[in-house]
């Protein structure tokens, strides 16, 4: 089957349409049979900041374009049934750089990290242990250079950071958020860092994470590399690339002064800088002729908010509705992945570095097992989308999907079932009609946190 390169509106629902037990929602076409890497690949994993399910042209945003991110896809396998492993952005990290469920690491990470003025004044110690073996410790153990270029999010210096776990070079923020221009946090405090020290720079921060990769990704090395490229963009303060005036302004401080004002055109702005900034990084990998040795692979750590495009589905960040925590992901490896195509596998955060890991040959500590799965044989045509089952938890919410049915707990009296083949805005109840599924599910969920860590509180 001919897959189109454009979707109008029809077409992009029909790809978001669940296909029932793990079928292809759109052909896997191939330029060429995937062929065995000849060597390790170069590792090039970008990550969005609150970029929703439809905010990428290629997923259906009406009102702009991003061509760049559009044509990475086009040059690899595009994702329906993607998901981060939280509604928000710090358990997702962390389950991205452990490969695993965020329920399964203590301290405070299933929640977003406040900044470090709140956590200093409450007395918290919270951050990812230093100890704890990560994508990035295990590919360095691998002979891989190492390097996030980024948002962290993950713990404060001086006993949380990059540096801590397993990265060798470090240049971007700590917290959740700071502002594009000033590079300064709600607190006024500045949060930019060039490996453990605070920098200050001029420039759009979306510019000079794109400028650091692609000096990165453009060295002369011997051994292969991986970069996280972890942009803040489209995270608040929205900000575009001339709304600078705007953001010195004193009304800016503080969480209710980051969250405010925006507009659909300012979104815009900043997704054709984040477009244009991946564009600039996958020419860098082209000028060095590592585009064929590189795996390169796009997501998302959330669903998105104020301006998003999430259609067809209902909710947002902070909410276990498919809106939450559905995501884009692209995946491409010109020769091993199929190109050109999307697919229906269900996948989560912790795919992504099981999918790393496997790809560089390197293994898991046997002491802390990986949750998330090798997707090569998937996205490179060797293998059928399959079935599975996930869990999330958030807040008091608690979800799980297997197949077409979703089970979801939107709080400590509301229980569902949703079939998401006929109704993916999550608007009717299957609970009593389908009551067989909704035990079966809800049991197996009870039965996974049963073996994760506890609530918080």
């Amino acid at each position: 089957m001919k897959v189109k390169e454009k979707i109008n509106r029809r077409e992009f629902v029909g790809a978001a349409a669940v296909a029932g037990t793990g079928a292809v929602a759109g052909a896997l076409a191939r330029s060429s049979a995937p062929v065995q890497p000849k060597r390790r690949p170069n590792v090039l994993f970008i990550l969005a900041d609150d970029l929703g399910w439809g905010d990428l042209s290629c997923y259906g945003r009406p009102d702009y374009r991003t061509p760049h991110l559009d044509a990475l896809a086009r040059g690899g396998v595009r994702f329906t049934h993607a998901y981060s492993a939280s509604p928000v952005c710090t358990p997702t990290r962390c389950a991205f750089i452990t490969g695993r469920y965020p329920a399964r690491t203590p301290v405070g990470l299933e929640e977003p990290l406040a900044w470090k003025k709140q956590l200093t004044e409450r007395k918290r110690d919270v951050g990812l242990a230093p100890e704890h073996p990560t994508v990035a410790s295990l590919l360095k153990g691998g002979g891989y250079e190492t390097a996030l270029v980024g948002k962290w999010h993950l713990g404060y210096l001086p006993k949380y950071g990059p540096l801590k776990s397993g990265f060798e070079e470090f240049f971007g923020i700590m917290s959740g958020g700071a502002d594009y221009f000033t590079h300064r946090d709600a607190n006024d405090e500045l949060d930019l860092f060039e490996s453990e020290v605070p920098v200050e720079r001029a420039g759009y921060v979306t510019d000079l994470l794109t400028e650091r990769a692609v000096s990165f990704v453009s060295r002369r090395r011997a051994r292969p590399f991986y970069l996280s490229l972890h942009y803040t963009a489209p995270h608040w303060p929205w900000e575009g690339p001339g709304d600078e005036r705007a953001s010195t302004s004193p009304a800016r401080l503080g969480y209710g002064g980051m969250v405010a004002g925006g507009s659909l055109e300012i979104y815009a702005a900043m997704m054709k800088s984040l477009d244009e900034g991946v564009g600039r990084v996958l020419k860098a990998l082209e000028a060095a002729r590592l585009e064929r040795e590189t795996l390169v692979i796009f997501t998302s750590d959330n669903g998105g908010e104020r301006f998003s495009y999430q259609w067809p589905f209902s909710g947002a960040k902070f909410e276990l509705l498919e809106g939450g925590i559905r995501v884009p992901a692209i995946v491409r490896w010109p020769g091993v992945v199929s190109s050109g195509g999307t697919t229906a596998q269900v996948a989560v955060t912790m795919d992504w570095t099981a999918t790393i890991l496997a790809a560089a040959g390197a293994k898991g500590d046997p002491a802390y097992p990986l949750d998330g799965e090798n997707l090569l044989p998937v996205v490179g045509g060797e293998r059928a989308p399959y079935e599975r089952t996930l869990f999330w938890r958030h807040a008091a919410q608690a979800a799980a999907r297997r197949g077409k049915w979703k089970y979801l707990k939107s709080d400590e009296k509301t229980e569902r079932l949703f079939d998401l083949s006929v109704d993916k805005r999550e608007q009717a109840d299957f609970s009593s009609s389908h009551a067989t599924e909704f035990e079966s599910l809800r049991g197996e969920y009870r039965k996974w946190e049963a073996q994760v860590l506890p609530r918080k509180g």
